[in-house]
This record gives structure tokens, sequence and C-alpha cells, in this order.
């Protein structure tokens, strides 16, 4: 009975509303995890706001539980100096350049999200990151997009 509690409070928070039934284990994990695909759209949709509406107003969009929040999934969005223009988790930390970021295994994983977004305008960078979910060290893999016309770049990651 303690289980299922647990399990239907974490369905509540994730999902943010209430369901007509509780979800098993497995179909909670199909519900909450987000896939590639999302973070591609998710990244694609990001730079295309930006494009549009300008990076103000974008950022409010980025910032906020919705089509571009969900948990420790979110768009982050830097400049081609490595400088955080959007970080959700923290907003604290727009300003302050990442560029020498590394991964646990010492991989400057910033440098590589500004070398695809240069050189191939898109693409995808695999890592390794905390995931605040389970607090672990995990492999995630992040969808990269250059904002035409613009040194900005937008990145979703997801963990494998």
């Amino acid at each position: 009975m303690r289980l299922w509690f647990r399990l239907w409070a974490v369905v509540l928070v994730a999902v943010g509303t209430a369901v007509s039934a509780p979800l098993s284990a497995p179909a909670f994990a199909q519900t909450a995890k987000l896939t590639q695909e999302d973070a591609k759209s998710m990244t694609l949709k990001a730079a295309d706001l930006i494009a549009a509406q300008g990076l103000d107003e974008a950022a409010k969009a980025f910032n906020a539980d919705g089509a571009f929040k969900h948990g420790e999934i979110y768009v982050n969005v830097i400049d081609f100096a490595g400088v955080w223009k959007v970080y959700p988790p923290r907003p604290a930390g727009v300003g302050q350049s990442v560029i020498n970021v590394k991964d646990p295994d010492g991989r400057f994983v910033v440098q590589d999200v500004l070398a695809v977004a240069k050189d191939k305008g898109e693409g995808w960078v695999e890592y390794r990151w905390l995931n605040p979910a389970s607090n672990r060290i995990e492999p995630k893999i992040t969808y990269v997009k250059r904002v035409p016309g613009q040194e900005l770049v937008a990145y979703v990651g997801v963990y494998k």
C-alpha cells in the first residue's frame, strides 16, 4: 500500500494532474520519461521561437513549466562565447561562462555543443552527467540547434 501511495504521489507531481487510475511502475516510467525525439522536437521548436519572438520572450516560455520544461528536461540557450543566456534550473547562472564545463570523463561538453552548432547547424552530442532525478552520473544525449541568423544555440538533453 505504501509503495502504491508513493508512486501515486510521484505521478501527481510529475504529470501535474490527477489521473483516473494509478499507474504501474513501468507505465509511470513510460509516461514521465521523454525520448530523444522529444528532445530534438523541443530543441527545434525552441530555436524557432527564439528566431520568431526574440530571446527575451522565448526565455519566459523556457523558464515556465510547460511545453519547454518538464522536470529535469528543459531548454538551455548559450551564445557562441559559451555564456548561458537561459538556464531554467538556476536562472541566477544566466550570464556566466560555461565554456570550460567538463563532464565526469573530462569532456568539454559546452565546446562540443558549440562545435556541432557552428559546424553542422544542428545535431547530437553525447556525454555523461549528474541526473538530478537519480542523483547518479548517467549517459545523456543532447540535441543542439543553432538559432537561424544568430550566434545563439538552443539545446535539450535526455538521460538514456
